[in-house]
């Protein structure tokens, strides 16, 4: 019998043909519909026929009869999926998969030629990492979907997370170590512009307030050299980088150029990385608890979609230094 719809789906009417029954009985078992007088052996016949023939319920029909696809789709920004990123992504799937939903992640291009999965996959809620435009929000909702991002989360949820606040004791850590000029190395990345905008303002807001004198350069393998140069010339005693690998760049580059660190030159990561305990010196580094943000990520979805307790930021939330050998 399976071998005759070959690669079609096997549907609940195959199922009642081979077992000579009817359809509506089939599915009153497929579907567990409550307040149907179905004998127990009925019901072993038609799952023990369901699992031979190798039935898989439809997910848009099972989404249909139940007004949920039980699917939340987290919209990505167009940022590399590094190991913050991944962290944060495995950490909410696993707790949504707890719950019953999958998480699916997509992200926008800017040619846009592909169909947004909001369109096709019917997910319960659309959650965003950087707040949608107006536009985005209206086609989401109009799609039939719930939306979450930064400017609507729910009033109070999210206001006191202080995950973003690692260039902030970047520069206070250089301050409290007697540093006077410090140095912010970004990134080149078009596609992260905007976070890294938004660090280097943040750090250079909070050397402003501490009296510090304060340079910035985009840092890559090619220029690293010659960025150490300038700031040793300069004057610049610490350097905050935008995140472990523009700071390892940074580190190995003062290294070759016979400075010692952190005597000469000290140096902060952010994101606390692997990399940054294996370095030697190792790295100091903001952490920030990936998975723990994960977790309330997923919080956050399940409030949204099943009207479950709002989630409280908690220090897991929070941005903190690990201090090892390299400040």
């Amino acid at each position: 019998m399976a071998e005759q719809h070959g690669k079609r789906r096997v549907t609940a009417a195959d199922i009642a043909r081979s077992l000579g029954i009817s359809r509506a009985t089939v599915g009153f078992v497929l579907n567990d519909t409550q307040g149907q007088t179905i004998s127990p052996a009925t019901r072993e016949r038609v799952l023990g026929e369901a699992a031979r023939l190798g039935y898989r319920p439809h997910l848009g029909a099972r989404a249909l009869a139940s007004g949920q696809s039980k699917i939340i789709l987290l919209v990505l920004p167009d940022w590399p999926i590094d190991y913050t990123m991944r962290a944060h992504i495995d950490e909410a799937s696993s707790a949504l998969d707890e719950a019953g939903y999958s998480l699916v992640t997509m992200t926008p291009h800017a040619s846009g030629h592909a169909r947004p999965l909001w369109e096709t996959l019917q997910p319960d809620l659309v959650m965003g990492m950087v707040p949608f435009s107006s536009q985005q929000a209206e086609t989401i909702r109009a799609s039939g979907a719930q939306v979450v991002s930064p400017e609507s989360a729910p009033p109070g949820i999210g206001a006191d997370l202080e995950h973003a606040l690692g260039p902030e004791i970047q520069v206070e850590h250089f301050a409290g170590r007697g540093h006077k000029h410090i140095a912010f190395a970004t990134t080149a990345d078009p596609r992260l512009t905007s976070l890294a905008g938004d660090r280097e303002a943040l750090a250079r807001r909070t050397a402003a307030r501490m009296g510090l004198r304060f340079s910035v350069a985009a840092v890559s393998e090619e220029n690293a050299m010659l960025c150490v140069d300038s700031w040793r010339k300069e004057g610049v005693s610490a350097v905050a980088g935008y995140n472990d690998d523009i700071a390892a760049t940074v580190l190995g580059s003062a290294l070759r150029s016979g400075l010692s660190v952190p005597g000469q030159l000290a140096v902060i990561g952010h994101d606390d990385t692997p990399l940054a305990r294996r370095l030697v010196p190792s790295l100091s580094s903001i952490h920030v608890d990936a998975a723990g943000l994960g977790r309330y990520f997923a919080e956050l979805a399940l409030h949204a979609v099943e009207g479950r307790e709002a989630p409280v930021a908690t220090p897991i939330t929070k941005a903190t230094l690990v201090v090892r050998e390299s400040s």
